[in-house]
C-alpha cells in the first residue's frame, strides 16, 4: 500500500518519494506495477505449498503430511512436479496484484478525498480495498480455475496454462472459467479488506512496542517492520477467508455441469462438514508472507 499514512489532498500536487505526484497518472501506474511485482512472483514462489494445500483440500486423504506430499511428488515428477501450476499462478496473480493495488489507490482517492472527504479513514480503506478486490478477482478467476484443475486432478487435467484454458473453454465455454468467482470474492474481498485496514494499525503497534519512532530506523529495518506487520495482519485474514478458499478449490474441481454455485456449495458442505472448511489452514498461514 503505497500511500498508507498519507494526508495530502489530491489537488495539492504533493510529491512523494521519487518525485511522483500523489494521485497522478504516474502514481497510479507505479502502484499498479508495484502490485504486479508484489503478487505475481511471490505467489509463484510458493507454488509447492499451494499445490499441496489445494490437493489436500479436495482430497484430505491423498497425503499423510506436507513433507510426504513433496517427497512423493518430487520422486515421481521431479522439480517440475513440485512447481506444477506455476504459469497460471504467475499470470493470474500478476493481473490480480495490478488490480488490487492500482484500483485500491484509485478508489481511496475517489472515496476518501473526492466523494466523502470527511469520512473515517478506516472506512475509506475498507471501501477502497473491497472495490479494488472485486475488480481484481474478475481478472484472476479464469487463471485460478485453470490452476486448481491442473493441481487437483490426477492425472492432471492439463499440463500447462494454454492447454487448460483451451480445454475448459471448449467444453464449458467462457463461463467455465468463472464458476468459482463467487467463492473467490468470498475469499479475497474479506481478506483484502481486513489486511488493508489493519496493516497500518499493526505497524504502528510494532513501533510502539519497539519504543522508537519510525524515522529512527533505517530503510532495511523499516522494511522488516512492514513485512512483520503485513504477516501478522495476514494471519487473521487467512482465518477469516479460509472457508471460502476451500470452496474455491472444491468448486473448481467438483462442480457439476449446470449446477448453481449455491447448490454446489451446499452439496460440498454436506460432504465435508464444518471441519472440512478448515482443511489446509496451517499451510495457508505459512503462505501469508506472499
Amino acid at each position: 500500500m503505497a500511500t498508507q499514512g498519507a494526508k495530502e489532498m489530491p489537488g495539492r500536487a504533493e510529491k512523494g518519494k521519487g518525485g511522483i505526484v500523489l494521485y497522478s497518472p504516474q502514481y497510479f501506474a507505479a502502484c499498479t506495477l508495484g502490485g504486479i511485482i508484489a503478487c505475481g512472483p511471490t505467489h509463484t514462489s510458493v507454488t509447492p505449498l499451494d499445490l499441496v494445500k489445494c490437493r489436500r483440500q479436495v482430497d484430505p486423504n491423498i497425503y499423510s503430511s506436507n513433507l510426504q506430499a513433496w517427497r512423493s511428488i518430487y520422486a515421481k515428477e521431479g522439480i517440475r512436479g513440485v512447481f506444477f501450476g506455476w504459469s497460471p499462478t504467475f499470470v493470474g496473480y500478476s493481473f490480480q496484484g495490478a488490480g488490487k493495488y492500482g484500483f485500491y489507490e484509485i478508489f481511496k482517492n475517489l472515496y476518501g478525498e473526492r466523494l466523502f472527504p470527511n469520512t473515517n479513514k478506516t472506512l475509506v480503506y475498507l471501501g477502497a480495498s473491497a472495490s479494488a478486490e472485486f475488480l481484481a478477482d474478475i481478472a484472476l478467476c479464469p487463471f485460478e480455475a485453470v490452476k486448481v484443475r491442473m493441481q487437483t486432478t490426477l492425472p492432471p487435467y492439463a499440463n500447462n496454462l494454454r492447454e487448460g484454458w483451451s480445454k475448459i473453454t471448449q467444453k464449458e465455454g467462457v463461463a467455465g472459467l468463472y464458476k468459482g468467482l463467487q467463492p473467490l470474492w468470498g475469499r479475497q474481498i474479506p481478506y483484502t479488506m481486513v489486511k488493508f485496514a489493519t496493516f497500518e494499525t499493526t505497524v504502528m503497534q510494532i513501533y510502539k512496542f519497539l519504543g522508537k519512532p519510525k524515522e529512527s530506523y533505517n530503510a532495511f529495518q523499516q522494511t522488516g517492520v512492514s513485512f512483520l506487520g503485513g504477516y501478522i495482519a495476514g494471519i487473521g485474514c487467512a482465518v477469516i477467508s479460509h472457508p471460502a478458499d476451500v470452496m474455491v478449490s472444491k468448486l473448481n474441481a467438483d462442480r457439476q455441469p449446470g449446477e448453481s454455485a449455491g447448490k454446489a456449495m451446499s452439496r460440498i458442505y454436506g460432504n465435508i462438514g464444518f471441519a472440512g472448511l478448515w482443511n489446509g489452514l496451517p499451510v495457508r498461514i505459512a503462505m501469508i508472507g506472499e
